[in-house]
């Protein structure tokens, strides 16, 4: 059996993104911001070298493919949102090539200017960046939005998955769902306890119901979290399919256009959920680095679930080489 264990979901942060996003105030501010600060996460955020290697090796992972920590480079200046998202995936690139056989990266890009978003992936893939990673709302506009489109048929052309990674919902939003139980709670409601995984499951389905898919039959997109609640309200959701007159239904963009990782939470019952919904062809190994940290054992303990040597090995490595064109 090949013993290879790719993460996909593995998250890193920069000195000048990190500044650039605490120096945000108001609504454009990510309250989320906060939970970098916890133990020793920004510590292992910050680190492309040693420290991030020793938790792999313990671990028993092969290949980290790195992505910019929320909310990535997203600001509201498109000057500095360019600026920074170049500089990142420099960084990012610098790091690939300071360690090739150990990791990999996405590129994060200046979505708040979409035509800079394009050109910054086509560079970034030039660089030997592989995939991207975004969010489903820059400011108030949403993923599915058509200025958009443009950047996803690139991403079709190049061949690049698009991992839709949880935001923290609009201050609007918290106030009135998430508020009023205290700071620890409001925030864990909205962020890590659910409000994030609404976030990014409700984009991926406007995605959908956008027409996105059917404009670009080729794009593949990639979902955490075992799919952000998607793979669980699935046939209830194929009625938005159907109201939107769409080409196929949400059930069927889940099983031929999404890839489905597990950040981390390596629950057997999860697993077989999935597996009754999708195919073990469609699911991504990931630690959420350095958010959650599995130890080697559990690792294992969660392989063991799988229910045969083939879905096993293609979890552990065999998708993410396909996906993300890893040799």
């Amino acid at each position: 059996m090949d013993e290879t264990l790719i993460g996909i979901e593995e998250h890193w942060t920069s000195e000048p993104v990190d500044r650039a996003l605490r120096a945000l105030s108001g609504d454009a501010a990510d309250v989320s911001l906060v939970l970098n600060d916890h133990g020793d996460v920004a510590r292992r955020l910050a680190d492309l070298g040693e420290l991030r290697l020793e938790a792999m090796d313990r671990q028993g992972v092969d290949v980290q493919v790195l992505s910019l920590a929320p909310p990535g480079a997203q600001v509201p200046s498109a000057v500095d949102a360019v600026a920074l998202s170049r500089d990142s995936n420099d960084r990012a690139a610098d790091a690939v090539r300071a360690h090739p056989d150990r990791f990999r990266a996405m590129a994060t890009l200046p979505l708040v200017d979409p035509v800079a978003a394009a050109a910054e992936l086509e560079r970034a893939v030039a660089s030997g960046l592989t995939g991207v990673m975004v969010y489903g709302r820059v400011g108030d506009v949403m993923l599915d939005d058509q200025r958009y489109d443009d950047l996803w048929a690139v991403a079709e052309r190049l061949r690049q998955p698009v991992f839709i990674h949880p935001q923290v919902p609009p201050r609007a939003v918290r106030n009135a769902v998430y508020g009023g139980l205290g700071e620890p709670v409001d925030l864990a409601l909205a962020t890590f306890g659910w409000g994030w995984h609404l976030e990014a499951g409700t984009a991926a389905l406007r995605l959908m119901a956008s027409g996105a898919l059917d404009r670009h039959p080729d794009l593949q997109l990639v979902l955490g979290h075992w799919g952000e609640l998607l793979l669980f309200w699935h046939g209830r959701a194929d009625g938005v399919a159907r109201m939107a007159g769409l080409d196929r239904s949400v059930t069927e963009y889940l099983r031929q256009n999404v890839w489905i990782t597990a950040s981390g939470m390596l629950d057997p019952a999860l697993l077989h959920h999935a597996l009754a919904v999708t195919s073990a062809d469609r699911l991504l190994f990931s630690t959420d680095h350095p958010f959650q940290d599995p130890s080697a054992a559990e690792i294992a303990a969660f392989l063991d679930a799988f229910p045969d040597d083939d879905g096993r090995r293609a979890f552990a490595s065999g998708n993410a080489r396909r996906l993300f064109g890893l040799s």
